[in-house]
């Protein structure tokens, strides 16, 4: 009795073995699906984000291009372009400079050694107008002292031309330039001489005016 009631159990309990065994089958299904979903939206995910990379760095370095180097290329044309107006505009005053420096030393020169007996004070006086400083009273002193008499009582007169000039240096307000003389002096009756220089003109913005501040025979 015990032995049948064993082998009728033992069909039961590998039926019930089985089952089980049917029930784990049937749980796994479902994880099965699940993984197998979770990997195909990993997938859409992972291709969605290897199509978007490029667009985004090109979104990216379009923002950088609208927003700093065309800002930063147009600043650096502006700067450059009012450097060069600067440069152009520096250079056409040094040439305007340079120019009425050299015409004003030329005037100041042959002003400054013409002169006739008979009108030395007039022509020497206004020379002196066209000095400035120690240089104008320098000039007084000789003019007065020692031209003037000198032109009157021996009916000196004398006639200076200018045949080249040069700037050496000139800015806003003061200027150098090289200046070649040649000069005929008429001493009465005598036959006139000729007598050639270079002098070194140092010229001062005065009020609009070069004045000569500096005369040096070199």
């Amino acid at each position: 009795m015990s032995i049948a009631d064993t082998r009728t159990d033992t069909p039961e309990e590998l039926v019930v073995g089985d089952d089980g065994g049917d029930d784990r089958d049937d749980d796994a299904a479902p994880l099965s699906d699940a993984a197998s979903d979770s990997a195909d939206a990993k997938a859409d995910t992972e291709g969605s984000d290897g199509a978007n990379p490029p667009r985004r760095w090109r979104t990216r370095v379009a923002r950088i291009f609208a927003y700093i180097v065309l800002p930063a290329v147009a600043l650096l044309l502006g700067a450059a372009a009012g450097y060069l107006k600067w440069v152009d505009g520096t250079a056409r005053d040094a040439e305007v400079y340079r120019a009425q420096s050299v015409q004003a030393a030329i005037d100041s020169t042959v002003a400054m050694l013409s002169y006739r007996p008979d009108t030395v004070d007039q022509n020497l006086a206004a020379a002196r107008d066209r000095m400035t400083g120690a240089f104008r009273d320098s000039y007084s002193s000789l003019t007065h002292d020692v031209v003037i008499p000198g032109a009157k009582q021996r009916q000196i007169s004398a006639v200076a031309t200018v045949p080249a000039a040069a700037s050496v240096s000139a800015t806003a307000t003061r200027a150098v330039v090289l200046v070649f003389v040649d000069q005929t002096t008429i001493i009465g009756n005598e036959p006139p001489s000729d007598s050639t220089s270079s002098v070194r003109v140092t010229l001062e913005k005065v009020h609009d005016r070069w004045l000569i501040s500096q005369f040096e025979p070199i």
